[in-house]
């Protein structure tokens, strides 16, 4: 924690252990690019939240993510899913990121 780390988009997944205060998360990254979206269902499995992150500068974009957000949560694993986390990134021009 506490330090910047510059990424890039993912390309398939990624999966890192990060332990804050003495809790484990086990954090799944996976791309969002259409080819595999198909694939996210075989992750919801055992997973207690969604962080969402969207690069809120690409207005184009907005629409296709608020669609898959609202196909992702019509499945049934996340009925009884009480805790979702939306993070809007890349906000340095002042652009407002509004997906509801």
């Amino acid at each position: 924690m506490n330090e910047v780390v510059h990424t890039s988009p993912t390309i398939g997944s990624n999966v890192e252990e990060i332990v804050v205060k003495n809790t484990h998360f086990l954090m799944w990254d996976i791309g969002g690019q259409e080819s595999l979206r198909s694939s996210w269902n075989t992750y919801y499995s055992n997973t207690e939240f969604i962080i969402l992150v969207v690069d809120s500068i690409d207005r184009e974009r907005l629409s296709i993510t608020k669609e898959e957000l609202y196909r992702m949560l019509a499945h049934e694993v996340w009925w009884g899913i009480e805790i979702i986390v939306f993070f809007c990134s890349k906000q340095s021009n002042n652009i407002t990121c509004f997906l509801c």
